[in-house]
């Protein structure tokens, strides 16, 4: 699925389902919540932090597909084009750190 296609399913999802969108500012208060969510999952699981029973079942995948939603919602509901931001944006890295990563002994 292209990244326009993801945006065009939320917001038909926000039509049938959502009522509308929340405002810019309660998105981004739910962005930041859900990457909290993504953070907790990372840190318990991959890093030094033990992890709580009632964490285990937790799904990974799932929370970051809450990031993916909310993030194409403030995308549409600020007239971004996802898809063009991106490829323009993995271009620029592209050309700017391609030969810096090449060469980063840290990554050897």
């Amino acid at each position: 699925m292209h990244i326009k296609n993801a945006q065009d399913a939320v917001d038909q999802w926000i039509k049938d389902h959502g009522v509308r969108y929340f405002n810019e500012l309660t998105n981004m208060a739910q962005l930041t919540e859900e990457v909290g969510e993504v953070a907790r999952i990372i840190a318990r699981r991959y890093g030094e932090q033990s992890e709580k029973e009632s964490d285990k079942d937790k799904d990974l995948g799932e929370e970051l597909a809450d990031v993916l939603f909310v993030v194409l919602c403030l995308a549409n509901q600020t007239g971004i084009n996802l898809q063009e931001s991106f490829d323009a944006k993995l271009a620029l890295k592209t050309k700017r750190d391609h030969d810096r990563h090449q060469n980063n002994e840290k990554l050897k």
